[in-house]
């Protein structure tokens, strides 16, 4: 397994590049741990793929390094990376059985023949087509052909990185998250560093120990799922992290006063904004309290989701959400309590807090 350090990378797909804007990534700083399962999580065109694909070497960074364990690979081709990749869509030999098509990649590196029967056995059982072991390939439905093109990735146990490019696009809804059990399993097992891609934050925050959250080809925030949920670094991760996504109020701060609208509240501390151009106050629905007193609210919609109701309501003349049991009361004349632990003050879109 390697440590992965991204070194100043920076990437453009054009030439000469004179502004951030040029810029599909722009400055990535950070590392990795040794035997780390990380999620790449952001919308399409953030930078997730692009950085991936400079990590396995598909794609050369315009500037920076990229180290392994210390040693520079930023110019190594791909096949001399030692890593496994596993791409969006199946990349599979049609004419090999489902069995031949696993065992490829060890007997290309003379893996004895009663290795190879093991690990391939053992990934057959946990993406479920050991009954297709004699099997063409070809003959296979796309979610099954996934399956084999993410079982290749796995079968071998002796690369640096294993990398999943939105893997589970094609896989029905209950099979993603019996691979995603499997995946945490392997991980725990045998520690591999495994960096996954993917636009769908439940598949992010359920397979990872740490989330790298991208915006606008620039990494936001990476930490564990509690931490972007109960602290977002930045105004995207709160809005992209929860269904549904943190309330961000516009607001002015006034050392440890913020005022909405009309409505002040009083924090317990006072935000460091400095010369901030926006200010913005944010919560998470869940830590809005619904009742008969506190600050006065418009209800304008109740969507019951079965365990909970989500509504939608403003306040001082702007949009919000809020989570209430399912057997919780609505009055008619709500009104609203902010709990100030959970409460974010955010200058120019990033957090500032007691920390600043």
């Amino acid at each position: 397994m390697a440590r992965i350090t991204l070194d100043h990378i920076r990437h453009a797909y054009g030439p000469k590049p004179s502004s951030p804007q040029d810029y599909a990534l722009k400055e990535v700083h950070h590392e990795w741990n040794d035997g780390g399962a990380y999620a790449l999580l952001g919308p399409s065109g953030c930078g997730k793929t692009t950085l991936l694909n400079i990590i396995s070497g598909l794609v050369t960074p315009s500037e920076g390094r990229i180290l392994f364990d210390g040693t520079d690979v930023t110019q190594l081709p791909t096949e001399r990376r030692n890593i496994a990749q596993v791409f969006q869509f199946p990349v599979i030999y049609d004419t090999m059985t489902v069995y031949d098509n696993l065992a490829f990649p060890l007997r290309n590196r003379r893996v004895p023949e009663a290795e190879v029967d093991r690990r391939v056995r053992d990934i057959l059982e946990m993406i479920d087509l050991s009954s297709w072991a004699n099997r063409k390939a070809q003959r296979l439905t796309a979610d099954q052909k996934q399956k084999i093109s993410l079982g290749r990735g796995l079968v071998r146990n002796d690369v640096s990185a294993i990398l999943f490019d939105e893997p589970l696009t094609v896989i029905d809804p209950h099979m993603k998250w019996v691979l995603r059990s499997q995946l945490k399993r392997l991980h725990r097992q045998f520690g591999f560093t495994m960096v996954y891609v993917t636009h769908d934050q439940t598949e992010a925050l359920t397979f990872a120990d740490k989330v790298v959250v991208m915006y606008d080809g620039e990494i936001v925030q990476i930490g564990t799922p509690a931490e972007l949920f109960e602290r977002p670094s930045h105004t995207f991760v709160g809005y992209f992290i929860g269904s549904p996504g943190m309330n961000v109020l516009p607001a002015a701060v006034d050392g440890s006063a913020v005022t909405i609208g009309a409505e002040t509240i009083q924090l317990d501390y006072a935000p460091n904004i400095g010369s901030a151009k926006k200010t913005e106050l944010g919560i998470r629905p869940e830590f809005i309290r619904l009742g008969r007193d506190g600050m006065p609210i418009e209800v304008t919609k109740v969507e019951d989701i079965g365990r909970q109701k989500i509504v939608r309501a403003r306040f001082s003349g702007h949009p919000v959400a809020i989570v209430v049991p399912e057997d919780g009361e609505i009055p008619a004349d709500a009104r609203v309590r902010f709990d100030p632990s959970a409460i974010s003050i955010y200058a120019d879109s990033w957090r500032v807090g007691r920390e600043a």
